[in-house]
């Protein structure tokens, strides 16, 4: 019995000592770590169940914290999002880590040309964990289940930018005000104080990314882009175009090559429709100017003649004297 508790201590030994992780220490203004995470359906202004996620960022160093609720992980929300924590944060470190998030590395696993443009242009080099690694960004994942279960755990909000309120006034007075267990310190005197070494973000330039999407012109004379519609001209009804939307302008861009052949602003609303009435009037236009279809070739023929009687047959007819029938009794 012994031996057999001694065993079994010794495989729960070695089980503990493969699971431990080396913790890694980040020297200042050198990695900041970034994470999405899903946040459940909530119920928009008009009653529609929406996807909430959250983007997280976190600096090695200081473990000052940002979030930031979205609807969307597209690209350009991921860049919109770098910009703010940037912002939030006062400059830019020299790295951020991922994990393979598919807004940052494709399916072949090269980088994405887009996003490094916008690393480029920020300053930071991108770095990615291995395949099947996702502990090497434990710090930013350990700030997800804070996020998840000391700011969102029974909160209630009115829409997006109310939550997005509430996390801001969180960052200021919970998360980034608390002491932190491993540092000692305060994330946001680590972070205001110059020991962080960011790059000033008042020293870098702005950045327009501009999303850049293949479409095909409808035969309404239409692209789709966002579940909403934009008006082309006709002339372009089954052409290859491009649908661009530059992050830091409300307007829609559609060029067929160099070409720009039609500009809209921003719908709205889910499901509008943006035309020009002069796109309009043009397909209209056309339709009427349409030759209608010929009409079928065919003639009316006769191929058999008709049988004519001469006319003094039936003078006989009436001429012969009727034949008279004798009842019997």
């Amino acid at each position: 019995m012994s031996v057999k508790f001694e065993h079994i201590r010794s495989a729960v030994l070695r089980r503990k000592i493969f699971a431990a992780t080396l913790r890694f220490e980040t020297a200042p203004g050198l990695q900041a770590q970034c994470d999405w995470a899903y946040c459940g359906r909530h119920a928009d202004r008009a009653g529609r169940l929406i996807n909430v996620y959250a983007f997280v960022m976190v600096l090695g160093f200081s473990r000052a914290l940002f979030v930031k609720f979205t609807t969307s992980m597209r690209l350009a929300t991921l860049v919109e999002c770098h910009r703010e924590a940037f912002v939030f944060f006062g400059g830019v470190p020299q790295q951020v880590l991922y994990d393979n998030m598919k807004q940052v590395k494709l399916d072949d696993g090269e980088l994405n040309p887009a996003f490094v443009d916008f690393a480029a242009h920020q300053g930071f080099a991108i770095k990615t964990c291995r395949p099947r690694r996702a502990r090497t960004k434990g710090k930013v994942e350990r700030m997800v289940d804070y996020v998840k279960d000391n700011f969102l755990l029974a909160r209630q909000f009115a829409d997006l930018d109310d939550l997005n309120a509430q996390a801001t006034a969180w960052l200021d007075n919970t998360a980034n005000a608390r002491l932190h267990a491993t540092t000692g310190h305060r994330p946001v005197d680590l972070l205001k104080s110059e020991i962080e070494h960011l790059t000033p973000i008042a020293s870098i330039r702005p950045y327009t990314f501009i999303e850049r999407h293949p479409r095909k012109v409808a035969k309404e004379s239409r692209v789709s882009f966002n579940a909403c519609r934009y008006s082309v001209p006709p002339a372009y009804v089954g052409r290859d175009v491009t649908v661009e939307l530059a992050s830091d302008a409300g307007t829609v861009v559609i060029r067929s090559g160099d070409v720009i052949v039609a500009e809209h602003p921003v719908a709205a609303r889910r499901g509008e429709s943006v035309t020009q009435k002069q796109h309009i009037d043009e397909l209209w236009k056309l339709a009427l100017q349409r030759t209608p279809s010929p009409l079928p070739n065919w003639r009316l023929t006769f191929d058999h003649a008709v049988a004519a009687t001469p006319l003094d047959r039936y003078e006989r007819i009436i001429d012969r004297p009727l034949r008279t029938t004798t009842e019997v009794a």
